[in-house]
């Protein structure tokens, strides 16, 4: 989310329904703010299955940038309205543990295990957790870890009612060239299908292959909504025709 207004409106919606009794938990990754680093240093950026390649080098910027730099900013925007956000990274309290995914991609991680107790905590304390996706194993290797899985596998640990994608596109579409092709509605086995045949970019595959195992197990719904859209939040939880794709089990 680069553009600095609608982050202060993301950051009002999550006061907001925390405001009403909901118990919104942040999860955030940083590409484009990792690749400008990377560029900035001379490095150049690797992708595979939407996955980033990240050597020894590559996981320690990874790191500076979605510990010290989004994290924070993050965390920022949503305390304007109050001491009500908490930053914390997968690598504390034990939050996530990770193993290495494949040697190919270097340091990065599938998520082993969700800490949930640590979140549980501080949701009872009426606190919003802000998390970036770095993680480590029981050694203490630390993981770049795509944040659209981390995000499932910490909304299956909470039991979660919704789990929510902020992406810059509209929604899962039936056909790429058409912006205004989106599903509004699908269903577990009609994503399977689509992440099988081709159907979707390679960006979104990871988003929709969390999204499908979060509703298998036991998440209440997906959604996958425009993130450029002012209020993107309020409008799918609080409207009858909501935004973008909700994905069912």
């Amino acid at each position: 989310m680069d553009d600095p207004t609608l982050a202060q409106l993301f950051a009002q919606d999550v006061v907001l329904m925390r405001s009403v009794g909901m118990r919104p938990v942040v999860v955030h990754g940083g590409g484009p703010q990792i690749g400008d680093l990377m560029n900035r240093l001379g490095k150049v950026p690797e992708f595979r299955e939407g996955l980033r390649v990240t050597d020894a080098e590559t996981l320690d910027i990874a790191r500076m940038v979605l510990v010290g730099k989004v994290n924070r900013d993050i965390v920022s925007e949503v305390n304007v309205h109050g001491p009500l956000a908490v930053g914390l990274s997968g690598e504390d309290a034990g939050l996530i543990t990770a193993s290495r995914r494949s040697p190919d991609l270097g340091f990065v991680g599938d998520v082993e295990a969700v800490n949930a107790s640590i979140l549980e905590r501080l949701l009872s304390e009426e606190l919003i957790p802000v998390v970036a996706t770095i993680g480590s194993d029981l050694e203490g290797q630390a993981y770049n870890i795509n944040a659209d899985t981390a995000a499932g596998a910490i909304a299956e640990a909470l039991s979660a009612e919704k789990l929510v994608y902020l992406t810059n596109v509209e929604g899962l579409l039936k056909d790429v060239a058409d912006p205004g092709s989106v599903i509004s509605q699908l269903a577990g086995d009609d994503l399977e299908a689509m992440i099988g045949d081709g159907t979707l970019t390679e960006g979104m595959i990871p988003k929709a292959r969390s999204c499908l195992r979060a509703v298998r197990r036991g998440v209440g719904q997906a959604h996958i909504l425009d993130g450029r859209v002012p209020h993107a939040l309020l409008l799918e939880i609080f409207t009858t025709e909501g935004i973008g794709t909700m994905v069912s089990a």
